[in-house]
């Protein structure tokens, strides 16, 4: 799908929108993703667009995957470990997903959700993100976003006895310099959303902490995460030393070795040490309350 002809791409998808979300179907998912800042959207755009995007990550997965294992400081040292596409080569490497970014329809009906603008992420690096996890172990571990919005992509999944869901607390803060993570952990509940192959959801990414739970077994799960800035976040500086997705030595990574081996040097530097590993709590899944 070289040639992209915008008009007929939109045109496709706002009428499955139209067969898919009535205008109440609109509201009710604005009045959840308020409350919960997560909805499944899968009907946003055409089943055979979704399958064209797999095609797509997969392609520039087998051309341009880069391995990620880290901690990052930012986040009270939560693990990183999967392999990533990086932005840039998204951008230059696929006239589709580029086109689902800048798409009216697609824009128009998140706009539709948010009931506020949603802006190009002002960061090139963090537009896309395309990630695998396919290692027992492998996790985007707790954290939130820099921008406000992202839609991601579930392209591949294997079943939720292998891991691999997504747990969210909405309606918390990132201090960078003071995260807090395991507090929100013991005084929120958590909730525990699980997919299939070909899923699509709508995270508000700011005050929403949030992970994938670490696959318990070697097996593929495929994303494409797409960035949306709000217009707060326009007018603010994003501090640049824990881009991990970009830069494997930036300054707020950890980065891990292998079993047995020496920790890379250099890596990290000026960062204070990891503190020792917390035995955290089970969560729970949707609807019930975390413990004490």
């Amino acid at each position: 799908m070289d040639e992209i002809n915008h008009s007929e791409l939109d045109g496709r998808i706002r009428a499955h929108q139209r067969k898919c979300y009535s205008p109440p179907d609109v509201l009710a998912l604005c009045q959840r993703f308020r409350s919960h800042g997560f909805i499944k959207v899968p009907e946003i755009v055409p089943p055979e667009l979704r399958a064209e995007a797999r095609r797509e990550a997969l392609r520039l997965l087998d051309g341009a995957a880069e391995r990620r294992d880290l901690k990052l400081a930012t986040t009270d040292y939560t693990p990183r470990k999967m392999s990533v596409v990086r932005s840039e080569v998204i951008a230059e490497s696929s006239p589709l997903i580029n086109a689902l970014y800048r798409s009216g329809a697609v824009l128009e009906f998140l706009t539709a959700v948010t009931r506020e603008p949603l802006y190009a992420c002002p960061s090139k690096d963090e537009e896309f993100l395309i990630s695998r996890h396919e290692r027992r172990g492998d996790t985007h571990g707790w954290h939130w976003g820099d921008f406000s919005f992202a839609l991601i992509w579930i392209l591949e999944t294997p079943p939720i006895e292998y891991g691999g869901m997504l747990q969210c607390v909405p309606h918390t803060d990132w201090d960078k310099t003071d995260p807090r993570i395991h507090e929100y952990l013991c005084r929120n509940q958590i909730t525990t959303y699980g997919f299939v192959s070909g899923d699509i959801y709508f995270l508000r990414t700011d005050t929403t902490l949030h992970r994938t739970v670490p696959l318990n077994r070697d097996a593929t799960r495929i994303m494409l995460n797409m960035t949306w800035a709000s217009g707060k976040d326009l007018a603010r500086a994003v501090v640049e030393d824990d881009r991990w997705w970009e830069h494997t030595d930036a300054r707020a990574a950890v980065r891990e070795a292998p079993e047995g081996a020496a920790a890379p040097p250099g890596v990290g530097a000026g960062m204070p040490p990891a503190p020792a590993a917390v035995v955290q709590p089970e969560a729970v899944v949707a609807g019930s309350e975390s413990g004490d």
